[in-house]
C-alpha cells in the first residue's frame, strides 16, 4: 500500500482547534513551484507564494560586479588587504574590503492572497477546525453554514492550489477573491476564470538597509528589459452559477465546488533557462500559461485527491515510542504530550516541509522554504550560505528524498556561472567563489554596501560548503552519472578557487588571508573586537575536505586531471586543528578570547558534522576537543543553532544531550513572532502555534534540520562505516524508523526495543550487490546483499551496538 492508497486513519494527521487569525497559526502547503498558507475559517485566506517571485533581474549580480570593479576592488587591492593584514594593520585591511561588497542579495516575496469565503459558515462544535494530513499532504476542514455540513479540502499540486468544497445542502454563496501585495497592472475575468496581472519588484532592500529608498523598485526604464511580469489565475467548476463581481466571482447553489489557482512569471522561463525564452516571451502568454494550468486542473471536475508518492517521494517514516498514524491534536499531543510523539512529528513535520518547498525543476528552497508573507521579510528570506541553506538539505540523504534537492544542484550552477566572474575579477583566481548570501538570480558577490561588516560580509567559502552538500547528495546515491555530469564540475571549480586562495608562509603552512569564521569574532590584545588576522578553522577544514573529496571523485570516475598533483601539494600544507590550553578546538588558527563564547555558529565544528574529518574512532584526541568546544558554547539559542548542535552531539554518541537540546527546541515560543530576537542567545526560540521553528522570527532551517539531526541519532553513514543506533537517547527505549537513507546507495528499516536493536533490514536498490561486513562485538562476517534485494540483521541482545563496514568496489574509503 502507498500513502496514495492509505485512508486517514493510516496517516499521520495533526489536529488544530481554530482557524488562524495570524500567518504563524496557518498551514503550509507546497509542491515546490507554489505554495500556500491556508487560515481556514468563514474567511478561508490562502496566502500563495511563487517560487520564483523574487525581487532582482537576470543581471542584478553582473551589474553589481562591474560597479564594484569600477570603484577599485580587485587583484591588486587584494595584494593592499593582505599586505595590511601582514603587517598587523587590521583597520586598513578591513577598510580596503569593504571597498569589495556589492549592495545586497534580492528578496523572496509574497505573491497573492485568494479568499474563498463561505459567508455565515461557522466551526463544529466538536470537531477539529482544521487537519494537516503530512502523509496525503491535505488540509481538510468541516465547517457548517446554517443546515448544511460543508468540508473543504485544499492542496497544492503540479503548480497549482486546488479547493475543494462539498456540502450537504446547496450554498447559498461562496465568495472568492484575488488580491497582491504587489503591483496591480490589471485584471480580467471570462466565464469560470479570473486572471491578475502584477508586476514584481526589480530591486528590494533587505531590512538591515534601511538608508535604500524606495525599499522596493518597480521596472523603469534602464532596467535592461526586463519588467518582472507575473500573473495568477483562479478557475472553478461547479453545479451551481457563477457570477462576476467588483472583487472577484461568486458560485451561487452549489453543493460541489473546485477551485484552481495557478501562477506564471517571467523568471520562471528564466529559471528553466530555456533559449533565453525570457527576454522574448510575451506577457499574454505568461498570462495563458496560468489561466491553462488553473483551468486545466479542475476539468472535468476533478478534485483533490491524495499527494501521488512516486512522484513526490517521502521515504523515511518514524514512531518514535511505537506511535504514529492517527490524529493528533498538537496542543495536548504535541507541545504538552508524549515525548516520543513529539519527536516523532518533529521529523515527518521536516520531511514534509523539505519535501513541500523543494522538488526537481523548481527554485531551492529558502530561508522561509517556499512561504513568506511578508514584502520585507527576515534576512530577505534568501539563500544564507554560511549555514541557513547547507542545513535545509542536511535531511535530504538520511531521509532518502535525494531527488527533493535537485533544486540545491540547480542554485550551485548558478553561482558558478556568475561567481566564476567574481573569482577572477575580484580575486584573480581561477574557478568559482561565493560568499555569505545568494538568491534565485545566483548572487555571489559579498554583500554589504560598503559598510557590512567583516564577521559577515567576508567570508570566501560559501560555494565551498555548498559543494559538499552535493557530495553528499552522490554518497546517499551512489549514482556516478549525477557526480560525472553535474556535482564534479562544480567541485572542480571550487577546488581551482581553493588552491588559487591557499596561501603558505615561510615556513611551509598553509594559511588564508582574508579569513573569517562567520559571523564570530575575538578580541585582540586590546580587547577589540576583531574577525580579521586570523585563519579561521572551519575555512581550512572546508578546504581540506574539498580537496580529499576531490580525489576521491577523480578515483570513482577515473579521470585523469592535471589537478592532482596541486591538490596534493595544498593536502601537504594544510594545518591539523588546533586544540587549546583548556582542552577545546580552537576556531581560529591561534588560541584567542572569544568576543561572545556562547556564540550561536559552530562554525569550527564543521569537521565533526556535517563533514568527516573528526570522528570519535579515528581522530579520538579532536573529537574530545570538539566535546568541551559544545560544552562551553552551551545550550541552544534559535531553531537552527539547536539543530546543528543536537547533530553534532549525535556524532560524539552523546545521545542525552542531544535529546535535551531537542526537548528545548520543541518547546511552544510564546513571544512576538514578528519581533527579531537577539542573537547573542540571551533568548531562546521554539515553536510556533503551526509548528514552524523560530528563532524569532521564522526561518525554516530550523524545522528542516531537527529530521536529519535526528537521524543522525539513530543510524550514522559517515566515514565508510554504518553504525546503527549509535546515539539512541535513554527516553526513546522503543521505535521504529523506515526507508533511512545510507550512504552507498542503501536504505534501512530499524526497530529497537528496552533501548536495543530488535532488527535491521538493508536493501539495496542498486543494479549490482553491495558487500556489507557486520561486527557483533568482536566478531565479524561478511554479507552480500544482492542487487535490489535486502539483508535482514538480527541483532543479539547482549551484543551491542552493530556496525557494518561497507566495502563497495571503487568507491570503499
Amino acid at each position: 500500500m502507498t500513502i496514495s492508497d492509505a485512508t486517514p486513519e493510516q496517516t499521520l494527521r495533526l489536529a488544530w482547534h481554530a482557524p488562524a487569525t495570524r500567518w504563524e497559526e496557518a498551514l503550509p502547503l507546497g509542491d515546490g513551484f507554489l505554495g500556500a498558507m491556508v487560515f481556514g475559517g468563514a474567511a478561508g485566506r490562502y496566502q500563495v507564494n511563487d517560487a520564483t517571485v523574487w525581487s532582482g533581474t537576470p543581471e542584478t549580480s553582473t551589474d553589481e560586479l562591474r560597479r564594484v570593479v569600477a570603484q577599485g576592488a580587485g587583484p591588486e587591492r587584494l595584494t593592499e588587504v593582505r599586505a595590511a593584514l601582514a603587517a598587523g594593520n587590521l583597520d586598513r585591511a578591513e577598510e580596503l574590503l569593504l571597498t569589495f561588497e556589492g549592495r545586497y542579495s534580492q528578496e523572496f516575496l509574497p505573491f497573492v492572497d485568494l479568499g474563498v469565503e463561505l459567508p455565515g459558515a461557522q466551526q463544529v462544535e466538536g470537531e477539529p477546525a482544521r487537519i494537516l494530513d503530512l502523509d496525503r499532504r491535505l488540509v481538510t476542514e468541516t465547517l457548517q453554514v446554517g443546515g448544511a455540513r460543508v468540508e473543504r479540502v485544499s492542496r497544492v499540486d503540479a503548480r497549482t492550489l486546488l479547493v475543494s468544497i462539498t456540502a450537504t445542502e446547496p450554498l447559498p454563496e461562496v465568495r472568492l477573491t484575488l488580491t497582491t501585495p504587489l503591483r496591480e497592472l490589471g485584471r480580467t475575468s471570462s466565464g469560470e476564470t479570473l486572471s491578475i496581472d502584477l508586476a514584481v519588484p526589480v530591486d528590494g532592500a533587505p531590512l538591515h538597509e534601511p538608508s535604500v529608498h524606495p525599499p522596493l523598485r518597480y521596472a523603469e526604464q534602464g532596467d535592461g528589459g526586463y519588467d518582472g511580469f507575473a500573473a495568477a489565475a483562479v478557475s472553478v467548476w461547479s453545479d451551481g452559477t457563477t457570477e462576476h463581481g467588483d472583487s472577484g466571482l461568486v458560485v451561487r447553489g452549489a453543493r460541489t465546488l473546485l477551485i484552481a489557482l495557478s501562477s506564471s512569471t517571467r523568471a520562471e522561463s528564466w529559471w528553466a533557462g530555456a533559449d533565453d525564452e525570457w527576454r522574448t516571451v510575451s506577457t499574454e502568454t505568461i498570462r495563458d500559461r496560468a489561466r491553462d494550468r488553473a483551468t486545466g486542473a479542475i476539468a472535468g471536475g476533478r478534485a483533490p485527491a491524495a499527494d501521488d508518492e512516486p512522484r513526490h517521494p517521502a521515504a523515511a517514516r518514524f514512531a518514535i515510542g511505537g506511535r504514529r498514524e492517527g490524529l493528533w491534536d498538537v496542543d495536548a499531543d504535541v507541545l504538552l504530550g508524549d515525548d516520543g510523539l513529539r519527536a516523532t512529528v518533529a521529523a515527518e513535520y521536516g520531511r514534509y516541509l523539505l519535501t513541500s518547498s523543494s522538488r526537481a525543476g523548481g527554485p531551492a528552497a529558502n530561508l522561509q522554504g517556499i512561504w513568506n508573507g511578508e514584502l520585507r521579510p527576515a534576512w530577505s528570506s534568501n539563500y544564507t550560505i554560511n549555514i541557513n541553506t547547507q542545513m535545509n538539505y542536511w535531511a535530504a540523504g538520511p531521509l532518502a528524498v535525494t531527488a527533493c534537492a535537485e533544486p540545491l544542484i540547480s542554485l550551485v550552477e548558478r553561482l558558478a556561472l556568475t561567481g566564476r566572474d567574481v573569482a577572477r575579477e575580484l580575486y584573480g583566481c581561477r574557478g568559482w567563489v561565493a560568499h555569505h548570501n545568494s538568491d534565485l538570480w545566483g548572487w555571489s558577490l559579498p554583500v554589504g554596501m560598503g559598510h557590512g561588516a567583516p564577521s559577515w560580509a567576508i567570508w570566501m567559502m560559501g560555494g565551498v560548503w555548498l559543494t559538499h552538500s552535493l557530495w553528499d547528495l552522490y554518497e546517499f546515491t551512489a549514482d556516478d552519472d549525477l557526480l560525472r555530469e553535474r556535482i564534479w564540475p562544480l567541485m572542480r571549480g571550487a577546488t581551482e578557487f581553493c588552491l588559487d586562495w591557499l596561501q603558505v608562509d615561510a615556513d611551509g603552512v598553509g594559511y588564508l588571508a582574508p579569513s573569517t569564521s562567520p559571523e564570530n569574532s575575538y578580541r585582540d590584545a586590546d580587547d577589540v573586537p576583531r574577525a580579521l588576522g586570523l585563519t579561521a578553522t572551519m575555512d581550512t577544514e572546508l578546504i581540506r575536505s574539498l580537496l580529499q573529496r576531490s580525489l576521491r571523485a577523480l578515483d570513482t570516475l577515473g579521470l585523469t586531471d592535471r589537478l592532482r598533483p596541486e591538490i596534493e601539494e595544498a593536502l601537504a600544507v594544510i594545518p591539523e586543528p588546533g586544540i587549546g590550553s583548556d582542552g577545546r578546538l580552537l576556531e581560529w588558527s591561534e588560541e584567542v578570547e572569544e568576543h561572545e563564547p556562547a556564540h550561536r555558529h559552530l562554525s569550527a565544528l564543521v569537521a565533526l558534522y556535517p563533514l568527516e574529518l573528526i570522528t570519535p574512532d579515528g581522530t579520538p584526541a579532536l573529537a574530545d576537543a570538539a566535546r568541551r568546544f559544545l560544552d562551553a558554547r552551551g545550550d541552544g539559542a534559535m531553531g537552527w543553532s539547536w539543530a546543528w548542535k543536537i547533530a553534532l552531539r549525535a556524532r560524539l554518541g552523546d545521545g542525552e544531550t542531544a535529546h535535551e537540546l531537542l526537548q528545548q527546541a520543541l518547546t511552544r515560543y510564546d513571544g512576538d513572532a514578528l519581533r527579531h530576537g537577539p542573537v547573542d542567545g540571551s533568548e531562546w526560540g521554539g515553536l510556533l502555534p503551526n509548528l514552524f521553528s523560530t528563532h524569532p522570527p521564522f526561518q525554516i532551517d530550523g524545522n528542516l534540520g531537527f529530521p536529519a539531526a535526528m537521524a543522525e541519532l539513530l543510524l550514522q553513514s559517515h566515514a565508510g562505516v554504518v553504525h546503527l543506533l549509535p546515539a539512541l537517547p535513554a527516553a526513546w527505549p522503543d521505535g521504529w524508523a523506515t526507508g533511512l537513507g545510507v550512504r552507498g546507495g542503501l536504505t534501512a528499516d530499524l526497530e529497537w526495543s528496552d533501548g536495543r536493536l530488535v532488527t535491521a533490514v538493508l536493501r539495496n536498490p542498486r543494479p549490482e550487490p553491495v558487500t556489507v561486513r557486520i561486527r557483533y562485538g568482536t566478531t565479524d562476517r561478511d554479507v552480500q546483499i544482492p542487487a535490489r534485494g535486502e539483508h535482514t540483521v538480527q541483532h543479539p541482545v547482549d551484543e551491542f551496538p552493530v556496525r557494518l563496514e561497507m566495502e563497495t568496489g571503487r568507491r570503499q574509503r
